[in-house]
């Protein structure tokens, strides 16, 4: 049932998001009513999966390819695929699994034999999870980062996740502002901090200095929504360093 009934309401608030964005340049006050139904629907979408999530011991669990120079992939799951073709800055859906020890492969897409990369990934209970297939092929390694929905009412947070191979540890600076997070090294992802909803530029700033090897223009942070921020690229190299936006 459960099931069921969240299929249901991530469609319905997949059709409020669509109608409150074609509104928005359009019908104000049809943008907020569309966007608030939307908002609602994730409400309770959340609570749904707290409730499961608690009732029966299991974790959410997707998946990130953020590996810059690896190639699409399959992934398997102590011997089992669940996900195929899992391409460069793609991640998957929520998976529901129960919480334990895990044996991940992963292979280059359409391939079984001789896996990029293998590797244990424990999940606790009642927890949800990204874990990213982060660095270059060569030295290519899962790095689970915890993630959160709740958000205080009216209120938007965000973090950073540091998953550019080559890059040096960065500060996040609002431009023109306060340092959001500081001295972030590769792999590292930072707590997520409140903030009133806004839209901003952020840089990406060498650690410590004023060296911006990054802007992000333009970073809308709405109501009742939780983001993490990616860096994912090659500092100077292509793919070029990006940021992608992940919810949470």
């Amino acid at each position: 049932m459960y099931h069921q009934n969240a299929d249901q309401l991530a469609w319905q608030a997949a059709q409020y998001d669509l109608m409150s964005n074609y509104y928005k340049y359009i019908d104000p006050n049809k943008h907020i009513y569309y966007y608030q139904k939307h908002l609602e629907c994730m409400r309770q979408l959340m609570n749904q999966r707290q409730d499961t999530m608690g009732m029966n011991g299991n974790s959410m669990v997707r998946v990130l390819h953020a590996s810059p120079d690896a190639p699409a992939v399959d992934i398997y799951v102590n011997g089992q695929q669940v996900l195929q073709g899992i391409s460069y800055k793609q991640h998957s859906d929520y998976l529901s699994v129960p919480a334990g020890q895990y044996q991940i492969d992963i292979f280059p897409e359409g391939e079984s034999n001789g896996p990029v990369l293998s590797q244990m990934v424990e999940v606790e209970p009642g927890k949800m999870y990204t874990v990213a297939a982060a660095g270059t092929v060569e030295e290519l390694q899962l790095i689970a980062a915890v993630d959160s929905e709740g958000v205080s009412p009216g209120k938007a947070k965000v973090r950073f996740w540091h998953l550019s191979p080559n890059a040096p540890a960065v500060d996040i600076a609002v431009k023109g502002g306060d340092v959001l997070f500081r001295n972030v090294p590769f792999g590292k992802s930072t707590r997520y901090v409140t903030l009133s909803p806004t839209t901003a530029d952020l840089e990406v700033r060498v650690a410590g200095s004023n060296d911006v090897a990054l802007t992000i223009p333009d970073v809308s942070l709405n109501p009742n929504q939780a983001y993490t921020a990616v860096a994912v690229g090659l500092a100077g190299e292509d793919p070029p360093l990006e940021a992608i936006f992940l919810k949470p």
